[in-house]
């Protein structure tokens, strides 16, 4: 097997963990399935421009990757925000009674 073959697929079952974990937390009932593939893919979005800046073969791969790993982290912390806040609007603000 060429070397460049189980790179890349060792990057994507990385990345499929990583996807996995990120949206196993998150509630079914807050999210439809499309929002969580979302984060999925934006969670292999970063492992794949993490391994681009490493590899560091020009400058403008390392800018395009640094550029990727910005978003698509951007994308998924706000993806964990919102759902906080979504969570927080279960929440009662009414002492319970004894």
């Amino acid at each position: 097997m060429p070397t460049n073959l189980i790179d890349g697929l060792f990057v994507f079952m990385l990345a499929g963990f990583i996807g996995f974990e990120v949206i196993r937390k998150i509630s079914p009932l807050l999210h439809t399935p499309l929002m969580s593939l979302t984060n999925a893919l934006d969670a292999i979005a970063v492992v794949g421009a993490i391994v681009l800046v490493g590899e560091g073969k020009s400058t403008f791969a390392t800018v395009l990757g640094t550029i990727a790993i910005v978003a698509a982290t951007s994308n998924i912390v706000g993806g964990f925000l919102i759902t906080e806040r979504m969570l927080s609007m279960f929440k009662t603000s009414r002492p319970s009674k004894p």
